[in-house]
């Protein structure tokens, strides 16, 4: 994996502590994880005595005072285990995010230190069973009734649903219009009302806790309204979804570095009719694309992080990256299957973990057909 352009002394040092964590905590138990649906609920504490949670979060707010580059550092990290059961790149990436741009200061002082502790874990609840990427058409409400707000829906495909503490539920605050209809509210797993579904059964990322959750006459204070007034969630969503999009690419460019790696080795040793697989022209050709793709993918991806670092990346250009990163990642992946016969599509080896699991990233943080639709408005 090439050291990245935005990759500073001490950024290398959290990777030397990063990667010794997750080498520890993580993979030797990756199969334990994908069996039980869920990683066990210490690894947030032990990543929180570390110093790994909420990392790009103000020292204020209990965070490390750093920035996306350091959650990047535990993305790639975490890629290279090729694991996709913690959902750390959510809660510090992005939970914590809506709560430091749109927390007031009481909800922020309160949530903010324990996410970073790893007291709580973090979700949000966006998608339902009839309403995907058209969040403007959520059928999930949100109905005031004294100081209160009474929550009834369904979510589904929600990550880190299993282990959530607190879960910012995109809601509608008033039926009657679309996207200005929208808010996010606050809410904590021990009310009244809340439950969880089953912990869903996928193709891939077998250890991540993705969940349906229901909201049955969950009652929550006003105060636990996201941001200053009703109807913000629409334009809050559009604000942090470019970070999240962000995201999904650091995971895919680095999935598509990892995989080169491992079927490079593999190759090598291998052998074949007398010769290294790696000795076959068809070998060689193909590796020589997955080599240019990753490298391609990683030139644009530490472009986008660079201007995301100075405030500078829009949306028609992270939605580009998501796009084309996670349909690369994929083509990679089955590539590099491919190299290694029958032994790639067993799942004790990470190649076919990587290519069951870079399946949804073409899905999730908004499909790429959406994204092409974004790119396409700019044009």
């Amino acid at each position: 994996m090439a050291k990245p352009s935005w990759e500073t002394e001490e950024l290398t040092a959290l990777r030397d502590m990063t990667r010794a964590f997750c080498e520890k905590e993580i993979e030797p138990n990756i199969e334990r994880f994908a069996e039980q649906h869920h990683v066990d609920r210490d690894l947030w504490n032990k990543a929180g005595e570390v110093g790994l949670l909420c990392m790009s979060i103000p020292e204020e707010y209990g965070g490390g005072g750093g920035t996306f580059a350091h959650e990047a550092v535990l993305i790639e990290e975490q890629a290279r285990l090729a694991d996709a059961s913690w959902g750390v790149s959510l809660h510090n990436g992005i939970v914590a995010h809506y709560l430091l741009a749109y927390g007031s200061e009481e909800q922020k002082k309160h949530w903010l230190p324990k996410m970073a502790t790893g007291e709580v874990v973090g979700a949000i609840a966006m998608t339902e069973p009839g309403t995907g990427s058209d969040l403007q058409n959520v059928k999930t409400k949100a109905v005031k009734d004294g100081d209160d707000y009474v929550i009834d829906g369904n979510k589904t495909f929600i990550t880190n649903g299993g282990q959530a503490d607190l879960v910012i539920v995109v809601a509608k605050t008033d039926t009657g219009e679309g996207a200005k209809g929208i808010s996010l509210i606050l809410v904590e797993t021990d009310r009244e009302g809340f439950s969880r579904g089953r912990i869903l059964d996928k193709v891939g990322m077998k250890g991540q806790d993705t969940a349906e959750l229901n909201f049955s006459g969950v009652r929550v204070p006003q105060s636990n309204l996201l941001g200053d007034s009703e109807g913000l969630g629409f334009v809050q969503l559009m604000q942090q979804l470019p970070q999240e999009r962000l995201i999904i690419a650091v995971g895919a460019v680095a999935g598509m570095e990892v995989a080169l790696e491992k079927t490079l080795e593999y190759t090598k040793d291998r052998t074949a009719f007398g010769r290294p697989i790696f000795g076959f022209q068809n070998t060689k050709f193909k590796l020589a694309e997955v080599a240019t793709d990753a490298h391609i993918g990683r030139v644009f991806l530490d472009d986008c992080i660079d201007k995301h670092l100075r405030g500078e990346l829009d949306i028609p250009t992270v939605a580009m990256a998501k796009a084309w990163t996670t349909d690369t990642a994929q083509k990679v992946a089955d590539e590099c299957l491919q190299l290694f016969g029958g032994y790639g599509y067993m799942n004790e080896y990470p190649i076919a973990r990587m290519w069951a699991d870079s399946r949804v990233q073409r899905i999730y943080g908004g499909t790429n057909e959406i994204m092409k639709e974004i790119i396409s408005r700019s044009l």
